[in-house]
């Protein structure tokens, strides 16, 4: 027997979805997990008991916004990989991934784990995005553009680095610069004549 939550949402069902979860999108990117689900529900100009149907705790609806990031990442990695030009698509990436985490906290919050546990679905999506990655980062290192003794954890701790030096800053530039001091540290070593570095 079909159940209410596995038949199509309605027309109009669906567009309150959407403006609920764009409001969101906007409220996490801005204030991060602090705005309260009521606050979500006036600005996306809905009722809160549609806001509750839709996405009973406010954790389900930062999960939703997370796992919409973590689908458009994963497409992106996906054509990363297919670039010819290894070292320069790893370094794109990580660039668009620093950029799109500065201006939403929601992403910041996930790649740190303080938006809390995610639910399966999402941890799966999660785990092939860092899957992907990998693979992206060990093209690069095989290309000789990325040093060798490095992994995806570690880039992902660099990346945190990266916008937390940005936002220590307080520069209004976001984290372009400093990023890109700190991504030079994940370029292969030069040895000089003697053997030293």
């Amino acid at each position: 027997m079909t159940t209410e939550r596995q038949r199509p949402l309605r027309a109009d069902a669906r567009r309150n979805r959407e403006r609920i979860l764009e409001t969101a999108r906007t409220a996490f990117a801005t204030e991060g997990l602090a705005v309260p689900l009521d606050e979500i529900a006036r600005r996306a100009g809905v009722g809160p008991g549609t806001v509750h149907r839709h996405f009973p705790t406010k954790e389900a609806l930062f999960e939703a916004v997370v796992r919409e990031h973590l689908e458009q990442l994963t497409l992106d990695v996906r054509a990363a990989l297919t670039e010819a030009e290894a070292g320069p698509a790893f370094f794109a990436f990580l660039a668009q991934m620093t950029t799109e985490a500065d201006a939403k906290q929601d992403l910041t919050e996930a790649v740190t784990a303080a938006g809390g546990p995610m639910g399966a679905a999402t941890e799966e999506l999660a785990a092939q995005l860092r899957e992907l990655f990998g693979a992206l980062l060990a093209r690069a290192q095989q290309a000789g553009a990325v040093r060798d003794d490095v992994d995806a954890a570690d880039v992902q701790a660099i990346v945190v680095a990266a916008l937390t030096a940005g936002r220590h800053r307080g520069t209004n530039d976001g984290p372009g610069r400093l990023a890109g001091i700190v991504f030079d540290c994940l370029l292969p070593r030069r040895t000089n004549a003697d053997g030293t570095i």
